[in-house]
């Protein structure tokens, strides 16, 4: 579905001051704010159409390219919905185990039975990349240490060849009573026994690799397929690539994107911007001039006349979007240099084109 005007959007006309985009957004945000019953769509689309329209340049770019001109296809930083999917892994922002932290508090249930499984720690990792990696994608590899099972007794915790007993402190009920002394007197309290660990079993002999504990600390590698158009700050979610115990599930893995500052190149959404300089001989007669992308050099013309501050838009050059094989454009500012120094000659010559030409600069 086709983005509609930003303008349009906030209610304004096209040559709306700063103070009228800003009390336009105010009214309109009011209206359609999500806690106070609004559209969230709507309220979304409200902060787009602020975000641009109420930054000098992008509003500039706007009002030349429209949405072409503001990266309006790359669907925000981490561009990913949650719990979608790419190559077999999950990009997600979710909450990371809310149930888990809530279910905490209540133990094995109102049942009163043995706690359930546990469920394995999260891992967070930070990856870097250059700017180039992130426009194309790139395959990586990661490595993480983490709780994983014991490779000796396969998380039985007990040593090979020896089996499990019933837990002597909870009988195989998996919980003990404790007493706790309270200013309203004792209070008997079911907990998770402590010596079987809710499990009602302990080793008849400790497994002598992880000391009974059914998962050791190791180091792994995991492959990642980073795809194309991938932006600084997002984050990449793998389900179940996380620390795991013995018997319950893994925990997940979250790998934050860290994207290096390219020297010559800066992005916004699904652009890429860079800066060319050209002479005023240049600007005023017109010429061709080799730019940098991402994609190598790609030739553009400067027409007759051209002013410092002039944007053009090399379509096709900028970042993929990350569903599809489109890409945004390049946006290249261009800055007619002014000569600090001139000698006779040049003097000379300007001087008799400002003669002939009188009030051309005023």
């Amino acid at each position: 579905m086709s983005k509609r005007d930003y303008y349009e959007v906030l209610g304004i006309s096209k040559g709306a001051s700063a103070d009228e985009i800003k009390k336009a957004f105010r009214t309109q945000a009011v209206k359609h704010h999500p806690d106070q019953g609004g559209d969230e769509e709507k309220f979304k689309e409200l902060n787009e159409a602020h975000e641009v329209l109420s930054n000098p340049e992008k509003k500039q770019r706007y009002d030349q390219f429209g949405h072409a001109g503001v990266g309006g296809g790359a669907g925000g930083a981490g561009g990913f919905p949650g719990g979608g999917g790419f190559e077999g892994f999950n990009f997600d922002f979710g909450d990371g185990g809310l149930g888990d932290i809530l279910g905490s508090f209540f133990g094995g249930g109102a049942g009163g039975g043995r706690s359930r499984a546990e469920r394995g720690r999260d891992v967070e990792v930070a990856l870097e990349m250059t700017f180039e990696e992130a426009v194309f994608g790139v395959e990586r590899e990661v490595s993480i240490d983490m709780q994983d099972v014991c490779d000796h007794c396969k998380g039985s915790r007990a040593e090979p060849g020896h089996d499990a007993k019933t837990c002597d402190t909870c009988n195989g009920s998996g919980q003990e009573t404790r007493a706790m002394r309270t200013p309203f007197g004792n209070i008997q309290q079911r907990v998770v026994c402590q010596t079987c660990r809710g499990e009602g079993s302990t080793p008849d002999k400790e497994c002598t690799v992880c000391r009974g504990s059914g998962t050791k600390r190791k180091s792994k590698d995991v492959k990642l397929k980073i795809p194309a158009g991938i932006e600084d700050g997002a984050v990449i979610r793998l389900r179940s690539y996380g620390e795991k115990t013995r018997k319950g599930d893994a925990g997940d893995l979250y790998v934050h994107i860290r994207v290096k500052a390219h020297k010559h190149f800066t992005r916004e959404g699904d652009l890429i911007l860079s800066d060319e300089n050209i002479s005023m001989v240049e600007a005023a007669l017109g010429t061709e001039i080799d730019v940098q992308t991402v994609d190598g050099k790609v030739k553009m013309k400067i027409p007759a006349g051209t002013q410092t501050g002039t944007d053009f838009k090399l379509s096709g050059h900028g970042v993929p979007h990350i569903k599809s094989e489109k890409r945004g454009a390049h946006i290249v500012s261009v800055h007619v240099e002014i000569p600090k120094k001139l000698n006779k000659k040049q003097k000379e010559l300007l001087q008799e084109f400002a003669a002939q030409k009188k009030g051309l600069f005023r």
